[in-house]
This record gives C-alpha cells, sequence and structure tokens, in this order.
C-alpha cells in the first residue's frame, strides 16, 4: 500500500484566500491519490466555496477551524502574539501535534517563518530557517536559498543554508554529493562583502561538495545542485526572474499578433513556445520550503 502524505492547508493565506486555495485543494485531490488535505480556516466560508465542486466530498478532504486570518501585512509579532487561533497557526499546531505531516501556506512570509520557528522549533546546529526552493537551468534546477526568510545573514548562516540545502537535495533528487556554489558578484577572490568572503572560507573548509562562486547568470547556466545566498539577495533575484519570463511571454505575443504572417507563425510554433515558456518560468516552481525546523512547512506565493 502506498504512503498517504497528510497535508494541512492554510486555506485562508495569500492575496485572494478561499477563492485560489479551494480550486487548488480540489485539483490536487483529482491529482494525487495518495494525499489527504486538512482545509484550516472559517469553516463556513470553507464549506460555502466547496458546495457543488467536484471532489468536495471526497474522504480525503477535511476541513479544521480556525476563527483568525493573518494579513499579507501583519507584522510577524503580532500574528505570534494576538493570532494564535489563525489558519496560519492551526495549520503548523497541526505538524507539530503529529496530525499533518506538512503544512502548506501561501501567508504572510515573516508570520509565517515567525510561527514555524515559535512551534515548531529550530533543528540543532541551524540558527534561522531559510527558503528554499527549486529554479530551471539548463542542467535541469538549482535549488536556491535563502529567498527571503533572512535579509541579513552572518557567514555561518550561510554556512548553514550550504548544508541544509544539501541535505535537501541528496533526500529528494538522490544525489550523494550536491555541488553547492555561493552567489556573489564575481568569482575572483577579491570580490564581495566581508559575510560573502568568511562564508567563502567557512564552506572551502567544509567537508560539503563546494565548488567556489556563482555570479547571478551562472544560476541558470552553470551546473550547481545547490546555490547560496542571503535572503536579500535571493528574494531580488528570483522576483528579477520572474518578472524577466513574464516580460519576454508579454513580448512574444506581442509581436506574434502584430501581421498575418506572425499570426500564422505562432499558430505553427505555440507548442514549442508553451514548453518553452513552462521550462524557463520560476512560477511553475511555486512551492518553496521553510528548511531548517523539526517539521515541514512549504511556502506557497501569495
Amino acid at each position: 500500500m502506498n504512503s498517504v502524505y497528510r497535508i494541512a492547508l492554510d486555506a485562508m493565506s495569500g492575496d485572494h484566500g478561499i477563492a485560489v486555495t479551494i480550486p487548488a485543494a480540489l485539483q490536487a485531490i483529482r491529482m494525487c491519490d495518495d494525499v489527504v488535505l486538512t482545509l484550516v480556516g472559517d469553516e463556513t466560508q470553507i464549506r460555502t466555496a466547496l458546495e457543488g465542486q467536484a471532489g468536495a466530498e471526497s474522504g480525503r478532504l477535511h476541513i479544521h477551524h480556525a476563527s483568525q486570518i493573518v494579513n499579507m501585512d501583519e507584522p510577524p509579532a503580532q500574528a505570534l502574539k494576538k493570532k494564535k487561533d489563525s489558519s496560519m497557526r492551526v495549520s503548523i499546531d497541526l505538524v507539530k501535534q503529529g496530525h499533518a505531516d506538512a503544512a502548506v501556506s501561501a501567508g504572510n512570509t515573516g508570520a509565517l517563518m515567525a510561527t514555524g520557528r515559535f512551534v515548531l522549533k529550530m533543528l540543532p546546529g541551524i540558527d534561522r530557517p531559510a527558503i528554499c526552493t527549486a529554479l530551471p537551468s539548463e542542467h535541469g534546477h538549482t535549488h536556491m536559498l535563502d529567498l527571503g526568510a533572512n535579509v541579513d545573514s552572518s557567514a555561518e548562516h550561510l554556512y548553514q543554508f550550504a548544508v541544509m540545502g544539501s541535505e535537501l537535495v541528496k533526500a529528494i533528487d538522490d544525489n550523494p554529493s550536491p555541488k553547492v556554489g555561493l552567489l556573489n558578484i564575481g568569482q575572483e577572490a577579491i570580490k564581495g562583502n566581508e559575510q560573502v568572503k568568511a562564508a567563502n572560507q567557512l564552506l572551502s573548509n567544509s567537508h560539503l561538495n563546494y565548488l567556489g562562486y556563482v555570479e547571478g547568470d551562472g544560476i541558470f547556466l552553470e551546473d550547481f545542485d545547490v546555490i547560496v545566498c542571503d535572503g536579500f539577495v535571493g528574494n531580488v533575484a528570483l522576483k528579477t526572474t520572474e518578472g524577466l519570463a513574464k516580460m519576454i511571454s508579454q513580448r512574444l505575443k506581442r509581436q506574434y499578433k502584430q501581421t498575418l504572417f506572425s499570426k500564422l507563425a505562432a499558430v505553427v510554433s505555440l507548442p514549442v513556445l508553451n514548453a518553452f515558456r513552462k521550462g524557463v518560468d520560476p512560477r511553475r516552481y511555486n512551492g518553496a520550503s521553510l528548511l531548517g525546523l523539526q517539521g515541514i512547512i512549504i511556502k506557497s506565493h501569495g
């Protein structure tokens, strides 16, 4: 018998709440027969959203009531102190209590990190959580962290991120020796700020398969399994990539609409273009893992 994965979904989270999370949950149930979902949030709203939907009566779809919502702009400390019955907090509590294997939320990143850290606690030897996701590259994909959990990171923190990223790749990609790179403004030893230079020394003297510095273009072109940076740099790089992919898609659409010939060319090349778009758009790699906690939390786009 296959394993069953129990996931607590923060149904009220994100910019659009249940308008997005409920259809996504139903699609997940239809696509994955080994997933059991617990929708966490306002029970009345969730039941209303489920009415008449295919799959709503599935025995693999449950509801767990939570009376509060963490707003997208809410300070983490306030969410932690005053929103103990929020859909975000309750989802993470279910993981802590052993009723769910993972929690998924599209909510406030700062509040999610603070709540996860408070409820689940950190792994031994790890000081801070880090957001990690897979990005498309010429060699398949690369895992990059941190993508926004920590604006400032010391050399020791960057080293810890590299350790976590390596362990993740070993586990999910069945890769015994992940290639690690440190994101920098150049590959020369003199380049970078003091934290990056110090992290380079720590990584060079570590047990990790560390290959040295990688520049921004190398995220997508070079053969690295793990790329490490602080959350400020990582988040800017991620959002820049998303914007570039969207701009390319929009420009291609405009170009193909200009003339009758270009419209005909669009029809012929559409399958190739769709495959290309899906392959390079980082938004396809939606779920980001919050690493370093004693439990699994997945951060989805808001």
